[in-house]
């Protein structure tokens, strides 16, 4: 490959990322399983081990911590519905919350124009047909998604036991793939990456944990209602890089505005929202995460959106890791170094176009009577 000609070869790596993308999109009910099971058995290599060497079988070995983390997210879903409950208890002074902001609205829009309150209503009426038929596509669109997230979830445990029960056949196939002189590099990757995966996933998982009660147990005590259920789904969107905290704050506001007819509730919330984000984004989450690699924000955001797009929510919290093991391999790679280099946030400390190889060379200066 080396001996190819430079443009033949970044011919190759682009032609290769379409091929790399167009099977992503194809087969991602396939693929994404696979790779979210990949993540999550690297989490549970430690348990895994821990059992072994205390003399455990290795099928009960595998089986215990699947049994683990199932009965962990079993309590989060029952955590969440309980709010969830909660929540359609109020429906009725919910609905009359909405009426009462809806005909403050509708004043308000009288004071600063010239149509009533009966042409507001008609204006909704004629809309209403499109807005359910559109809720209608969104609804079977929604069942779809719903029973794909059936399989997902039934695939998974079958998925991580038979990743662990095998992994040594997985990791000598990867040494196999390559050149017995690149193995160290190869090794000193595979640790890096099962660093980087399990100190990622862990940290969410914690910081899911710490994001609800601070949130949610501030929210209680100053009285906000819904504390806790606008405490878990912020933290759980707060898991997609960038994108979630903005649907998080949204989605706390909408409850809010619900729940109470007064703005300082509102006020309130955001304000409490934003200090919980700034103590977790600068002192909380790089000390629990502390990961060597570091992505610039330009492709974090690419990739929860081309996650999302290829993916749906699964390739949104997946994105970030998938592009933290993308980096250790570029950057260990001789052939894909510069899109480690890309991906990184390590900026340089001048501008490339002030190195010598990129300055332009002064023209030569011909001397009389001599031919160049």
């Amino acid at each position: 490959m080396k001996d190819l000609p430079l443009t033949v070869r970044r011919s190759i790596e682009l032609l290769g990322l379409v091929l790399l993308g167009s099977l992503l999109v194809i087969g991602n009910d396939i693929i994404m399983p696979i790779i979210m099971a990949f993540f999550i058995s690297i989490v549970l290599l430690p348990v895994f081990r821990f059992l072994k060497k205390h003399k455990f079988p290795e099928v009960l070995a595998i089986v215990l911590p699947i049994l683990l983390l199932a009965i962990i997210l079993a309590g989060i879903v029952w955590f969440f519905s309980s709010q969830v409950s909660l929540l359609v208890a109020d429906f009725p002074q919910i609905k009359n919350n909405i009426n009462s902001h809806l005909m403050a609205l509708s004043d308000w829009v009288s004071s600063i124009s010239h149509y009533s309150t009966k042409e507001q209503v008609d204006f909704i009426n004629k809309n209403t047909n499109e807005l359910v038929g559109f809720a209608g596509k969104r609804a079977s669109g929604a069942a779809v998604t719903l029973s794909s997230l059936f399989v997902f979830v039934g695939l998974l445990p079958i998925y991580i036991y038979l990743m662990l029960f095998y992994k040594d056949i997985i990791l000598r196939f990867i040494f196999m793939w390559f050149q017995p002189d690149h193995h160290d590099k190869v090794k000193e990757a595979i640790y890096e990456s099962e660093v980087i995966i399990k100190s990622y996933l862990v940290g969410l998982l914690i910081q899911v944990t710490y994001m609800t009660v601070l949130l949610g147990g501030t929210l209680l005590i100053i009285g906000i209602k819904h504390a806790l259920l606008i405490g878990v789904i912020f933290a759980f969107l707060n898991l997609i890089p960038y994108v979630g905290a903005l649907l998080g704050n949204i989605i706390g506001v909408l409850i809010t505005i619900t729940s109470s007819t007064e703005l300082w509730p509102v006020v309130t919330v955001l304000a409490v929202i934003a200090g919980v984000q700034f103590l977790d984004n600068n002192i909380l989450m790089p000390r629990i995460v502390g990961s060597k690699v570091k992505i610039n924000a330009l492709f974090a955001i690419l990739g929860v959106i081309i996650g999302g797009n290829v993916a749906g929510v699964s390739g949104m919290f997946l994105s970030m890791p998938i592009i933290a093991v993308l980096k250790v391999i570029f950057d260990r790679t001789d052939m894909f170094k510069q899109w480690g280099v890309l991906l990184g946030d390590a900026r340089p400390q001048r501008s490339p176009m002030q190195f010598a190889a990129f300055r332009k060379k002064k023209g030569v200066v011909n001397k009389p009577g001599v031919e160049h």
